[in-house]
């Protein structure tokens, strides 16, 4: 999962972003309520974690004024204030989770396994590696959320592979999907694949001697 982290004390963030980053998930990093305000305007991310307590805008109003953009993301709250008025007012704002500071680590990777079995992460969006995602509904290769523009053929590569993470896609399914069952030879899919490759600004596409090509779970 792609995550926005707001968190102003520096070890625990820190510790955080390692400990959920070994997990394979993205994690961007904040200390101030205003400029995580700001990212999430121009970034999508399938989770947030929210400290309370952060400084010029605290985690409540944070959340506030991003259902105000009709943001709406799942959300567990970190904090060490156990007032009663505040929890409540975490989960009347749609809050997923409330976590008491201090906690293990593994406490809150607990957290978000019960997200994802939940449902409430959206699945539209596939990992594909620490930057890149695919949006299934609208079949599109996203960098940091942004969209890449790709050839129609290159389009239908990473749909494919997308579709397919975790296995190999060999010539065939190739052929099949991305070429419309035309006659071509295996060279003229791996230049198309090896163009692809070399576009993406990472390691994304995994090239299976004598088999075929795969992207990997992050």
């Amino acid at each position: 999962m792609k995550i926005l982290l707001l968190e102003d004390e520096i070890m625990l963030n820190e510790s955080i972003q390692e400990y959920l980053e070994t997990l394979g998930h993205s994690i961007d990093t904040y200390f101030d309520g205003l400029e995580a305000f700001n990212s999430i305007k121009n970034n999508s991310y399938d989770l947030l974690i929210l400290d309370i307590n952060v400084p010029n805008m605290d985690g409540l109003t944070f959340l506030e004024n991003i259902h105000e953009l009709k943001i709406h993301t799942p959300t567990i709250y970190i904090s060490a204030l156990v007032d009663i008025e505040d929890i409540s007012r975490a989960y009347n704002l749609g809050c997923f989770d409330y976590l008491k500071k201090p906690f293990h680590l593994k406490e809150l990777a607990l957290r978000l396994d019960r997200i994802v079995l939940s449902n409430e992460v959206p699945r539209v969006h596939l990992r594909l590696s620490k930057n890149y995602s695919y949006d299934q509904e609208h079949s599109t290769l996203l960098f940091n959320a942004l969209p890449q523009t790709l050839t129609k053929k290159q389009s239908q590569i990473i749909d494919l592979l997308a579709r397919n993470r975790g296995r190999v896609v060999d010539f065939d399914q190739f052929q099949e999907y991305v070429w419309d069952e035309q006659i071509v030879d295996n060279a003229t899919m791996r230049a198309e694949i090896n163009r692809l490759k070399k576009f993406l600004q990472e390691d994304v596409i995994q090239n299976v001697r004598g088999m075929g090509y795969m992207i990997e779970k992050p």
